[in-house]
């Protein structure tokens, strides 16, 4: 058996804000409110509308909140079409051969 995707979906509240950590490459969508999207190592933050989405990297921390006084709803979806699958493996087998090939610290 193999897992298809998956998929998460929570409601932030107005003066919420929630921290969290994008373990694999999804995407985020949102409904109800617009929620602003403040993501690590990006000097930019993200206004997201209703209906709207935006794609995320693995590994980034974001910070999310609602704009107004409106609960909006979140959804996480994983995984993305092949080419974020063979992105994210692409990146992981980066990490490894750095890791073990690179300069520094070594395994014995």
């Amino acid at each position: 058996m193999r897992q298809i995707s998956s998929s998460f979906t929570f409601e932030i509240g107005p003066g919420e804000t929630v921290p969290l950590m994008v373990s694999h490459s999804t995407r985020v969508s949102v409904h109800g409110a617009p929620i602003w999207v403040t993501r690590s190592n990006d000097v930019e933050d993200y206004w997201l509308a209703p209906g709207r989405s935006l794609r995320l990297r693995r590994g980034e921390r974001l910070w999310l909140s609602v704009e107004g006084q409106r609960t909006a709803h979140v959804a996480f979806v994983a995984p993305l079409p092949r080419t974020a699958v063979l992105s994210d493996l692409i990146e992981r087998v980066g990490e490894w051969w750095a890791a073990r090939f690179g300069g520094g610290w070594r395994t014995v």
